[in-house]
């Protein structure tokens, strides 16, 4: 099979040139076998020479060089998988022998009926987060030559070559945000995937081995920004995913989706692609999640720490209430604080200005970093955040307990934003937005990660279900595409699947907003912290608060311990604490402690979708087999002569 090069970046994304026997051209002037518009190429800038039984770049003096993975060249022998830059253009060289061998090992695993030549499926991504590129490179890994998928994400920008994610300069610093992963998605992912995210340094095991590991395996912590960055580099390589730096608009992009074969929607949980096509995946239902008739909202404040803790001493004080959460990679993290309705009201922010109120913080919702002048200042909007300017406000107060809490320094709160979080039941994941035509294939939509399940933080496993869902998708498509149109049918397991994540994921993150007391009344977790900090709740109960709450985190560190060395003792425990206001004390004690038999316990396993091949059809048997033709003929007819078929279904 002859080698290609594939364009990467440019006009000439997605396109393939076969090399031959001749060479091949590239520059600025019309004759080039490939023309380059680029004003940064020469007329004649580059050829590809066939030499001996490969192909030899060479750089034909061109002004501004010719590149091969960023190194310049005058000649170079090319090798499988060498990014050439040429002008602002780049493309991959692809020995297609060495390409159809990996494509075809990569299909043993998966049972398929021989077609000739399937064709191209067409996939475009709105969303290009972790579970979104997750998707992408699983599904071109499965499909490889086969499949061709566009991901937009807003949250990019180009840097040269290659797509990069947005700095904090840009005001993209949620990145810092520390995630947990599970063994079972951990152990899911690809060899390459896998190797690219957790690599030496790239994660802690902060978290001890529970019921929902596998083989003994430990969540691992990994910041949300390593999990992206990797991510995407990973995709900047793969010649059939091309990557768009900007937010994917369903009106826009309605003719081009259209055209593809499926449309993954995996923005997040306020997906404006999701609200596009809402008449297709039907109405969601809030009521299964609402109190006394009230859609139930949790607010949280996520604090950007340090903390100066031991790994076994935060999750020891994580676990022993309810207002307070630190994940973490070495200290470093998030702080996440729940609010009572009172306090997220007051969760705004001020422009200095115009001295007007602002809920860009609330809303948004939006980052604010700690400036020079220690205000922490919205780098979008310019807005400050108020309870950090009114230094005695209460939530202020509360905000520091918090930061005692886990031993940060005030200095090492460096950044404030908020999480406005809600579960609702989503009737279905998957919806058929246009049936095929003559000149179109039929678009199946689907809804991937938040955009299907608005999980709640305090458990941790939005990524967890995001990246299931995401290996559920890629299989079941892997199975069906045949070069037929797409069919509901196609997706049954993968409906299974999100049905089973939604149910396992949404019962922990229920039972993370709301408790049931002695008498058997449920009720918001956030109502019993706003009960504790009312002016009779105290009543001079600081000593007795603090032997609740140290015979609880007993009672925890004895059931840890052998899973998590080195706990705290009663005395290091009691010595910490008593730093702690009498108010903060009480809070923690009436908050509770994590329902960790709920919380806790087996994740949801798609395998038990993808375990089998898909069932063989038998037919029932013939009663005619064996009878002579005149007699097969007799036997289709009826007492009035009429022809039937000889096997009815009862």
């Amino acid at each position: 099979m002859p080698s290609v090069i594939v364009g990467r970046t440019g006009p000439f994304t997605g396109q393939s040139v076969v090399l031959g026997d001749a060479p091949v051209t590239f520059g600025r002037r019309s004759d080039n076998g490939v023309v380059i518009v680029s004003t940064s190429a020469s007329r004649l800038h580059a050829e590809i020479v066939p030499e001996g039984a490969g192909y030899v770049l060479h750089d034909r003096d061109s002004r501004n060089g010719t590149h091969v993975n960023e190194q310049r060249v005058t000649r170079h022998v090319l090798r499988p998988g060498d990014c050439i830059r040429i002008g602002d253009e780049t493309f991959l060289y692809e020995a297609q022998d060495v390409m159809e061998t990996v494509m075809d090992l990569s299909l043993l695993d998966t049972p398929r009926v021989a077609v000739a030549d399937p064709g191209t499926l067409q996939v475009t991504v709105a969303g290009g987060g972790p579970v979104g590129l997750a998707f992408a490179l699983a599904l071109e890994e499965r499909l490889r030559g086969r499949v061709a998928v566009t991901v937009y994400d807003g949250r990019w920008i180009k840097s040269c070559a290659r797509i990069v994610w947005k700095d904090e300069s840009h005001g993209n610093v949620r990145r810092q945000q520390v995630v947990t992963v599970q063994s079972r998605q951990y152990l899911a992912l690809s060899e390459e995937v896998g190797s690219a995210l957790f690599d030496a340094g790239g994660y802690s095991e902060m978290w001890p081995v529970g019921p929902d590991s596998v083989d003994g395996r430990p969540p691992r912590n990994i910041r949300i920004a390593h999990v992206e960055d990797r991510l995407l580099e990973l995709a900047n390589r793969r010649p059939a995913i091309r990557l768009v730096p900007r937010r994917f608009d369903a009106a826009e992009q309605q003719d081009r989706t259209a055209r593809q074969h499926v449309l993954v929607i995996a923005e997040g949980g306020r997906s404006r692609t999701r609200e596009h096509y809402a008449d297709r995946f039907g109405t969601a239902d809030a009521s299964i999640y609402s109190l006394d008739g009230e859609h139930l909202q949790d607010v949280v404040l996520g604090l950007r720490v340090k903390s100066a803790l031991t790994d076994p001493m935060s999750v020891l004080l994580t676990v022993s209430q309810n207002r307070f959460l630190l994940n973490s990679l070495r200290g470093e993290g998030f702080l996440n604080m729940r609010l009572t309705r009172e306090e997220a009201e007051n969760v705004i922010g001020i422009d200095p200005v115009r001295k007007v109120f602002e809920e860009c913080i609330a809303a948004r919702p939006c980052v604010m970093g700690r400036a020079q002048d220690n205000e922490f200042v919205c780098p979008t909007h310019g807005t400050l955040f108020l309870p950090a300017l009114l230094r005695s406000s209460p939530l202020w107060k509360r905000i520091l307990e918090g930061l005692k809490l886990f031993a940060v320094a005030e200095d090492d709160l460096t950044a404030i934003t908020s999480f406005r979080l809600d579960m609702v039941q989503r009737p279905r994941f998957t919806a058929q937005l246009a049936r095929p035509t003559a000149t179109s294939p039929g678009t199946f939509g689907f809804l991937l990660g938040d955009a299907a399940n608005a999980i709640h933080f305090w458990p941790g496993r939005g990524l967890n279900s995001g990246l299931a869902s995401a290996t559920s998708l890629a299989r079941s498509l892997s199975r069906a595409w045949q070069g037929r149109p797409l069919r509901d049918a196609d997706f049954i397991r993968h409906e299974a699947a999100m049905s089973m994540l939604q149910y396992r994921h949404k019962s922990r993150a229920w039972n993370a907003m709301v408790t049931t007391d002695e008498q058997g009344a449920t009720r918001a977790i956030k109502d019993i912290v706003a009960r504790s900090m009312e002016p009779d709740a105290g009543g001079g109960r600081r000593g007795s608060d603090l032997d609740v709450l140290l015979d609880r985190m007993s009672a925890i560190r004895e059931r840890l311990a052998a899973r998590l060395p080195g706990m705290p003792t009663d005395e290091a425990l009691r010595a910490h604490l008593s730093a702690l206001a009498p108010e903060t004390l009480r809070t923690l004690q009436e908050s509770g402690a994590w329902d960790t038999l709920i919380v806790g316990g087996e994740e949801a396993d798609i395998d038990l979708f993808y375990q089998s091949d898909a069932p063989v059809y038998v037919p029932r048997p013939d009663p005619r087999a064996g009878l002579s033709a005149p007699a097969r003929e007799d036997a289709v007819r009826t007492p009035s002569g009429r022809r039937e078929d000889a096997v009815r279904t009862p």
